[in-house]
């Protein structure tokens, strides 16, 4: 198992239990429980989990959206799939917004180098654009959630209201035949005044998120283009997207 898996492995279990202590750990990554208290320190300092005497606790609450630190770490392969099937979607000379994710993060760094327009709702991704030789980069007003660096509130919403995009990139916390749900409610209303900006409408979304509901309503199926997830995804999530009026692909 690689560092990188037993990390991912340790934050999975811990997420799930709520908290573990290091034998426990220990027995599900197949090392010792020395090698465990070392991942648990890198893992508390990076924000990813909470470090107690004799085991680790997660920072997360259900129901609550994972830290921005440990999802960059959840399905990054998948991630960078969908990312680079959405790049190859957009060509040269187009308009584009991009919202806040980890997800759209990794098409963000990949469009840095294309001669397009690009306004992303996200400081992260604002950072991988600003390199662009060829690129506009458009930066909005409006308020910056803490850990996610997205930007909401009114300011944000007005900028996408005085433009006109060719593309959106849509992230999701939750997307089902229902509709696509967000944790905060911020973050629905700009996801809605993306949608409203744009005349295609890209989703992103990794499998896990094709089967699960968050708190806030942003949108029905019906308004998106085109959905892009992976070929994990399971077969009656995705039809029951292209039966609620989208389509779906998977890379």
């Amino acid at each position: 198992m690689t560092l990188s898996d037993r990390h991912r492995r340790i934050l999975d279990a811990v997420q799930h239990a709520g908290q573990l202590g290091v034998p426990r750990l220990a027995e599900l990554t197949g090392t010792s429980e020395m090698t465990v208290r070392r991942d648990l320190e890198h893992l508390a300092d990076q924000g990813m989990l909470e470090r107690y005497r004799g085991g680790a606790r997660s920072l997360t609450l259900r129901g609550e959206e994972p830290p921005f630190a440990v999802r960059t770490h959840e399905g990054l392969d998948a991630k960078r799939r969908i990312a680079a099937a959405v790049a190859d979607l957009i060509a040269d000379g187009e308009a584009v917004v991009v919202d806040g994710g980890t997800t759209c993060l990794e098409v963000a760094r990949l469009l840095t180098p294309r001669r397009i327009t690009v306004m992303p709702l996200s400081m992260h991704s604002a950072n991988a654009l600003a390199g662009g030789p060829q690129l506009r980069l458009l930066l909005p007003g409006g308020e910056l959630r803490p850990d996610e660096l997205a930007l909401t509130g009114p300011l944000a919403e007005a900028s996408l209201a005085a433009l006109r995009f060719d593309t959106a990139v849509l992230g999701c916390c939750g997307l089902t035949a229902a509709g696509m749900t967000a944790y905060d409610l911020a973050d629905a209303a700009i996801k809605r005044a993306i949608i409203a900006s744009a005349r295609r409408v890209i989703v992103v979304a990794d499998p896990a998120k094709l089967s699960r509901t968050a708190l806030a309503f942003v949108a029905p199926v019906s308004a998106f283009s085109l959905v892009v997830t992976t070929e994990e995804a399971a077969e009656d999530d995705t039809n029951a997207l292209a039966a609620a009026g989208t389509v779906v692909r998977r890379v």
